[in-house]
């Protein structure tokens, strides 16, 4: 079965709407011989772990064949998550963000207004929509590790990146159809902060860093883009993207750090979205985008 031919959808009321299929397992089984092909696009995987950071989901196209590696993105929630704890937290992503249902859509385009939650200019839309045409949308596996309410400038982050590298991405690579040679990672707000220090620490791990209005402020801006020179001397194919958005609080620092990446000609793409740093935000432009960049980013070359 090919990945398009898996996508019918009917997952929705499962989870309180979170438009995936919860299932918590140790690894990634095959279904019984019995059972019929799958009738949802998207399989949730719930891991749990000792440590750092207890628990993570994984979000990924219901119809994989073993053979078919798929690029990985791990995804970081914001502080809204971080604060519930782990076991509710840990569906920012998956559930509150709605990436479930963005990932249906880039499978079966067009994308309209509303999958951007109104939060979209007609020239993005069209840019989008073409870019889909030319090339669909080719899948890419999403985990989403907890990450609990700490200052992503603290040493703490240094202690979580030791869990990504160490723990999480050995188990990606064992337990799923992953490509662990085609990694990134992005995040919002919270998550994206962190994102940026632990994927710009760790350039031979990741080959895209993406940050969705990452919860930065203007004193960091030079530390930030020492660890991207850094970063793009030890790989300079790494990819590295920064998206902010009109209503963002952090939109003032954000821009700050794209002319900072710019006077020190540190290559990177930015993104100025319509919208408010807010769940919308993230169900809209948030997801879609976090998905369409990496699939494009991580392409097999």
């Amino acid at each position: 079965m090919t990945l398009r031919a898996a996508v019918a959808f009917v997952c929705g009321v499962a989870l309180a709407a979170c438009g995936c299929q919860r299932q918590k397992t140790g690894g990634l089984s095959a279904p019984p011989p019995s059972a019929s092909p799958s009738r949802t696009a998207i399989r949730t995987i719930e891991w749990t772990f000792s440590g750092v950071s207890p628990r993570a989901v994984v979000v990924m196209p219901a119809a994989v064949p073993w053979n078919q590696k798929l690029p990985v993105v791990i995804a970081l929630h914001g502080r809204g998550e971080a604060v519930k704890g782990p076991e509710e937290g840990v569906w920012g992503w998956p559930r509150d963000y709605g990436l479930a249902t963005a990932f249906e859509r880039l499978l079966s385009p067009p994308l309209t207004e509303r999958d951007f939650q109104g939060f979209v200019t007609p020239s993005h839309l069209g840019l989008r929509n073409n870019a889909l045409r030319e090339r669909p949308f080719g899948g890419l596996i999403v985990v989403c590790p907890y990450f609990p309410d700490k200052d992503p400038a603290s040493d703490f982050t240094k202690l979580y990146a030791r869990f990504l590298v160490d723990e999480l991405v050995p188990r990606i690579a064992r337990e799923l159809p992953a490509d662990t040679s085609r990694l990134g990672i992005d995040g919002v707000s919270l998550g994206g902060a962190v994102a940026l220090r632990v994927g710009l620490s760790h350039p031979q791990l990741f080959r895209s860093v993406g940050a969705i209005q990452p919860a930065i402020q203007a004193r960091q801006v030079d530390e930030l883009v020492a660890l991207a020179a850094g970063a793009k001397i030890s790989q300079p194919d790494l990819r590295l993207r920064v998206m902010t958005s009109e209503g963002d609080y952090f939109r003032t620092a954000i821009e700050a750090y794209d002319r900072a990446l710019d006077a020190k000609s540190i290559a990177h793409e930015f993104l100025l979205a319509r919208g408010p740093h807010d769940y919308p935000f993230n169900r809209g432009p948030g997801s879609i985008e976090l998905l369409f960049w990496h699939e494009r980013a991580l392409a097999a070359r």
